[in-house]
C-alpha cells in the first residue's frame, strides 16, 4: 500500500509537470519572444483571418497563382503525403494527370518542364510553398486573367525574384516563394492598378 502511496504521488508530481506547468511555461516564453510565430503566424486582412503563412490552402482561380497538390484536400487535421512509392501505378497517373492540368491550366507548351513541387504532393500537404520558377510559369496566366499591362507584369516579376527565400545558409532546401503571401501582393498590384485607370 506504501509503494502504491509513492506511486501515485510521482504519478500526480509528473502529470502536473509535464501536462501543466511545462506547457505552460513553454507557451509563455514563446508568445514573449515570438507571438506572431506563437499564435501560428495568421495572415490578417481586412480584420479577418485569410490564412496562415505556414498552411497552403487551394487556389483555383485563374486569378490566383496556385500551389503544391495535396493528397489531403489541404485539410490541416490528417496532414500528410498519399505514400505512394515512385514506382506505384496511381502515382504516376496522378503526376501525368497534374502535369497535363497544369500545362492546360495554364497555357504552356507540352514540352514545358514542369517543377516537381506542381507534380507530387508534399509528405503534409500542406506546403505552403512553391518555387520561383513554378510561379514564373503562372505569370502571363495570372497577367492576363486580371487583364494587367506590361509594366504589373514586370513589377509581379520582380517581386517573385525578390521575395523568394534562398535556401537555408545557402546550402538546405531549395528557393520557395510563399503562395499565399505572393497572392496578396498580386491583390495589391491589381488594386493600384485599378485605382490607377
Amino acid at each position: 500500500m506504501k509503494t502504491l502511496f509513492i506511486a501515485l504521488k510521482i504519478f500526480l508530481f509528473f502529470t502536473v509537470l509535464t501536462g501543466i506547468v511545462y506547457p505552460l511555461l513553454v507557451s509563455g516564453m514563446a508568445q514573449a519572444a515570438f507571438p506572431e510565430k506563437a499564435n501560428g503566424s495568421i495572415i490578417i486582412k481586412d480584420g479577418k483571418a485569410i490564412g496562415s503563412e505556414l498552411i497552403g490552402q487551394k487556389f483555383d482561380s485563374t486569378n490566383y497563382f496556385i500551389g503544391r497538390p495535396s493528397a489531403v484536400s489541404y485539410n490541416p487535421l490528417p496532414s500528410g503525403g498519399s505514400n505512394y512509392g515512385l514506382t506505384n501505378a496511381t502515382l504516376k497517373k496522378l503526376v501525368a494527370g497534374r502535369k497535363q492540368q497544369f500545362i492546360a491550366f495554364n497555357q504552356l507548351d507540352s514540352l514545358t518542364e514542369i517543377p516537381s513541387e506542381m507534380l507530387f504532393a508534399s509528405a503534409s500537404g500542406l506546403d505552403p510553398h512553391i518555387s520561383p520558377k513554378a510561379a514564373l510559369l503562372q505569370v502571363d496566366r495570372v497577367v492576363k486573367a486580371r487583364n494587367l499591362n506590361p509594366g504589373q507584369k514586370e513589377k509581379l516579376t520582380r517581386y517573385i525574384h525578390s521575395e523568394s527565400d534562398l535556401p537555408k545558409f545557402g546550402l538546405f532546401g531549395q528557393s520557395r516563394i510563399n503562395v499565399l503571401l505572393l497572392n496578396i501582393e498580386l491583390d495589391k498590384l491589381s488594386s493600384k492598378y485599378a485605382d490607377n485607370k
